[in-house]
Parts: structure tokens; C-alpha cells; sequence
């Protein structure tokens, strides 16, 4: 029997979870994952039942040395929820979602998504702050930190985090929270999927019974782009926004004169009492004439946009912090967007603050609590000779930027060498992060992340 077979034949023998292997009806479908490009072929793709298989999982590849790799969502633009020629642990059958509104927490599966968990604590008027993307899975977006609609208000994700069921390297199942493990549970606020593998998350509630906020589409100019910034600076905190300096789109509702144009494609939402929302959104409403206004009064899960399930784009993106985005740097933005030929591009803008900012910077393993806008940059290709120039384009584009802020946030970091992990934890974040590796994970058994090597001893 070979290799591969034996262990096959070991996981299914010894597990309540599906086994899903090359030459399955479904293996090419369950190695799919959201981005395109990534084309890996694992040995064995394990839908885990329950907690105890994932501890079998974790303890047959570390026995066997084969490379394991950790899947939610599937929305690792590094393509980390593969493994090519090792194991998969997929997680999504881990979607037990357990809503206490009396306490306002809940106990939510690792596997599920941000768009499921949302609706279903929408149903009772409540909310915990995830992303901006429905089919994003909770854990590997909690794990990393977690900015979305809510980030200004209630803060990240790990902000609204009470504690984790963690399966660790050696098989174990560990609470961790503020009283049990606190090293664990520091680390994993921030620190990525490097210390084990969250079969559960409890997180707080809020009141959320409905927002103000939508799709805003604005011509995009330098005096727009920059007031638009300015403005969700100094809106109330209750005002979360996403602006994407983009072509734009062909959607129904977008005159057709206006398609490919550069816009201001914004995302906003205000959490809070109908005439305040109108309140915070109306600066926004005055930088131009609005091209589409659907900002209205609706429930929280509204905001998130359906998702179109057979999409699988490529791009190449870069992610970083800048401190301001004044009229000469927007005139950059313009300027570098005008030039490429992408027919999907785009700048996207998110000013942070608020709850976000006022959590001290060593409280969790996110170090970047003091900064201000959030800067992500993508350029889509359909061939390696476009992905060579997009590339470039990207790259040329970030620099151009830079500011003080070094920081990037590591949930939209791509492929990235261990001085650019660093990047994202910098300083004595690092060094924590590094002892805590070396407590739970010395062998390095996860490694199919943003790596934090263990440290020496």
C-alpha cells in the first residue's frame, strides 16, 4: 500500500468526518477555493464533524510530517487554505450557532460565515462586527483582526471577541479567554492561525436593530476623494465607510455614460437612529453630485452584497497604512488609476479610528491601533504576461504612497516573505507572538499562514 493510500485509509477508519481525496466526484470542487490561480492538490481534504477529528487530523500530520493546512472561508488571498500534496482540514461543517440575546453573546462554529452568522443575529436585532463580505469565513477573519462596517464603533472583530475553543499542536482542546491560557488567547487576537485551530469562537453581541447606510457613488476627483476622507475622519463614530476609486462597474443602476469612468464606489454604514444616520451620511452626499445614492434605513444584514458564487478572480494587491489622504495624494491616486489599462482596478480607502484606536496596542496581538487609513490596492489580470505588468503597477503604486506608517494588516497580506510578516507584527508583537509559537506550535506544525516561526530557545 502506498504512502498516500495508507494514510487515507488511516483517516477514514478513524474519523466520524468525510474524507475527500483525488479522483472523488467532489475533490475537484472541495479543493476550490475563492481566489483563482491558486491550483493545489492535496492528498486528503478532511470536512471535520466535530472537534475530536480535528485533533486526530492534527495528530496524524504531525506524526506523518505532511503538510496541513486550515480551511474556512476559503478566502486566504495567499492561498493558505491548501495544501498541495498534504492534508486539508475544512471546517465548514462546524456551523453550530448558538445566540444567547438575554446575555448578548454567542458561540459560533469555526466554520462559519461572516453572511450566516449575520443573518441569523440580524433576525434578533443584533450584530457582532465581522468584514465586509458575506462568504468570508469568521475564523480566519477573526484571527487576523477583523475590520468592517462596525470597526469605528465597536471596534475589530478580536474586540468583540470573550474566548475560543482551540485545538493546539499537541491534540489538545484549550479554552482560552481572559482567565484560562491568557498567552493563547492574547495571541490569537491578532496573530493568525499559528497556534492552533479555533473549532469555536464565543463573541459579544451588540444592539444593532437597524442602520443607515448603502451604496454612494461620487465622480472621482481629487477634491472628492480627499473631502471624502476628511469627512469619515471627523464623522461620529457610529459611521463606518469603505470608498473603492475604481472603474465603474456595469451594474444596472450606474448610467451607462458612467461605466469605466473613474468613481468613487463607497460603501457606508452608520449604526444608529434613523435621523443620526442622515445626519452623519449628508457631508458625504455634498462632496458631488451623487451618480447613485442608495443610502436608506435598513437592517444590518442588508449591507452585505450577495455573492456571486462562481467568481474566482486573479489579482495582485498590496495593503498598507497611510497617515492622510490630503489633495495631492488623492491627485496621485487619479493619476495612477488613469494609467493602467486593468479593466478592473482599484484603490480602496478605509479611515480607522474610533473603538478601534482607543484598545491599548499591546492588549492583543494587533499592533496597528493608532493607525489611520487602511490602503488597499489591486489590479486584476487574466494571463501571467498581465500579471507580470499588474504587478509592477501595484508595487509602483504602493510606493508612491508610503507614509510613516510601515504597518500592514495581515488578513489582506498575499504571499509574503518573513521580513514582511513582520511587518505586520511589529517590534515586541513579534517577540510575544514568537514565545507563544514556541509554547503551543514548537515544531511549527502550522505553517501554512502568515508564518511566525517559534522562537529559539
Amino acid at each position: 500500500m502506498s504512502v498516500q493510500n495508507e494514510v487515507v485509509s488511516h483517516l477514514r477508519g478513524a474519523l466520524n468526518s468525510r474524507v475527500i481525496v483525488p479522483g472523488d466526484k467532489d475533490y475537484e470542487q472541495a479543493r476550490t477555493v475563492f481566489y483563482g490561480g491558486i491550483d493545489r492538490r492535496p492528498q486528503a481534504i478532511v470536512r471535520a464533524a466535530d472537534p475530536g477529528d480535528v485533533a486526530r487530523v492534527i495528530l496524524l500530520a504531525r506524526q506523518t510530517g505532511l503538510e496541513l493546512a486550515v480551511r474556512g472561508g476559503g478566502h486566504s488571498f495567499a492561498g493558505h487554505s491548501l495544501s498541495d500534496g498534504g492534508i486539508v482540514l475544512d471546517l465548514r461543517e462546524l456551523r453550530d450557532l448558538q445566540l444567547d440575546p438575554g446575555r448578548r453573546t454567542a458561540w459560533a462554529g469555526g466554520g462559519l460565515t461572516a453572511g450566516a452568522y449575520t443573518k441569523a443575529a440580524g433576525e434578533l436585532g443584533l450584530a457582532t462586527g465581522f468584514g465586509d463580505t458575506g462568504s468570508v469565513g469568521i475564523g480566519g477573519l477573526t484571527l487576523g483582526g477583523g475590520v468592517g462596517y462596525l470597526v469605528r464603533k465597536y471596534g475589530l472583530t478580536i474586540d468583540q471577541l470573550l474566548a475560543a475553543e482551540v485545538v493546539t499542536a499537541d491534540g489538545q482542546l484549550l479554552r482560552a479567554d481572559e482567565d484560562e491560557h491568557q498567552e493563547l488567547f492574547w495571541a490569537i487576537r491578532g496573530g493568525g492561525g499559528n497556534f492552533g485551530v479555533v473549532t469555536r469562537f464565543q463573541f459579544r453581541l451588540h444592539e444593532v436593530p437597524s442602520i443607515v447606510g448603502g451604496m454612494l457613488i461620487l465622480p472621482a476627483t481629487p477634491p472628492v476623494i480627499a473631502g471624502f476622507i476628511a469627512a469619515a475622519e471627523a464623522a461620529p463614530e457610529e459611521l463606518s465607510t469603505i470608498a473603492n476609486i475604481m472603474p465603474a462597474p456595469p451594474m444596472p443602476m450606474v448610467p451607462a455614460e458612467q461605466h469605466g469612468q473613474l468613481v468613487v464606489f463607497a460603501l457606508l454604514v452608520c449604526a444608529g437612529q434613523a435621523d443620526a444616520g442622515e445626519r452623519a451620511l449628508a457631508p458625504f452626499r455634498k462632496l458631488a453630485a451623487p451618480i447613485v445614492d442608495m443610502l436608506r434605513p435598513m437592517t444590518y444584514p442588508e449591507v452585505f452584497v450577495p455573492e456571486e458564487g462562481e467568481y474566482h478572480p486573479t489579482a495582485v494587491a498590496r495593503t498598507m497604512f497611510v497617515d492622510t489622504i490630503d489633495r495631492s495624494r488623492a491627485e496621485e491616486i487619479v493619476s495612477r488609476l488613469e494609467a493602467s489599462d486593468a479593466p478592473v482596478r482599484v484603490a480602496q480607502l478605509r479611515a480607522l479610528g474610533g473603538a478601534m484606536a482607543r484598545v491599548p496596542a499591546a492588549a492583543t496581538a494587533f499592533a496597528h491601533r493608532a493607525s489611520r487609513i487602511m490602503v488597499n490596492l489591486a489590479a486584476f489580470y487574466e494571463s501571467p504576461e498581465e500579471q507580470v505588468e499588474r504587478e509592477a503597477w501595484v508595487s509602483d503604486f504602493a510606493a508612491s504612497l508610503q507614509q510613516r506608517d510601515q504597518g500592514v494588516y495581515v488578513n489582506f497580506l498575499g504571499e509574503a516573505s518573513e521580513a514582511q510578516v513582520r511587518t505586520a507584527y511589529p517590534g515586541s508583537t513579534w517577540d510575544r507572538l514568537a514565545a507563544a509559537k514556541r509554547r503551543y506550535d514548537p515544531t511549527n506544525l502550522f505553517r501554512v499562514n502568515h508564518n511566525i516561526p517559534p522562537a529559539s530557545l
